[in-house]
């Protein structure tokens, strides 16, 4: 997470990590505090949450793609439960929010 926090600040950042923790700056990278490292954590774990979730939703979407082919009629409970995993990261703002969310349950087919 630390090279995450690192390139929030610093996109362009050269580092490693070594094994006891110490950031390694490579060429030329103009070290960060800790303190400002620290401070994109709560960012990083939150593009992280929203990131599994994006994935798990991706995957349900997938699973139910065939139900929305041009030679198939989708039904009402299904287009309506397709939109729901498509709004579900819709005014997510923190780790919490993205972990308390509530899945849609899928319809029959």
């Amino acid at each position: 997470m630390i090279i995450e926090a690192i390139k929030k600040i610093n996109p362009n950042a050269e580092v490693t990590i070594k094994a006891n923790g110490e950031i390694e700056w490579h060429n030329g990278t103009t070290p960060i505090s800790k303190a400002d490292i620290e401070a994109q954590f709560p960012i990083v774990e939150f593009d992280m949450a929203m990131a599994d979730l994006r994935a798990k939703r991706n995957k349900l979407l997938q699973d139910t793609d065939h139900y929305a082919l041009s030679d198939q009629t989708l039904s009402d409970d299904m287009r309506t439960y397709r939109q729901a995993l498509r709004d579900i990261t819709n005014g997510l703002t923190t780790v919490e929010d993205v972990n308390s969310v509530t899945w849609p349950t899928k319809p029959g087919a």
